[in-house]
């Protein structure tokens, strides 16, 4: 992904809602799951880590990057954006950037 792309998909991130936290408990497979789901549905999620996770921002955004084969956009305090084009119905188009 070149800056570009990055900068477009952070300024499109600005505008959406976390709908994700990552919590005291350990990262599952079943919340993988989930955000995988979502980023189907979306390409785009925003996540924020709780002040008592045992995961660091960072951390938890190259977990989660890795069990869900997306991309880490960008690491901001205790949120971060993942993305993962969409397999079924992309909306994202990074090819004009």
């Amino acid at each position: 992904m070149t800056s570009k792309q990055r900068a477009y998909l952070r300024a499109l991130a600005s505008r959406i809602d976390t709908i994700f936290q990552v919590g005291k408990e350990e990262i599952s497979e079943e919340m993988a799951l989930q955000i995988g789901n979502a980023l189907e549905a979306r390409e785009l999620v925003k996540l924020c880590v709780l002040d008592n996770s045992s995961y660091s921002p960072k951390e938890a955004a190259e977990l989660l990057a890795a069990a869900t084969g997306a991309e880490v956009v960008t690491v901001i305090g205790k949120r971060f954006v993942l993305f993962r084009p969409s397999k079924k119905h992309p909306r994202i188009d990074l090819s004009a950037v």
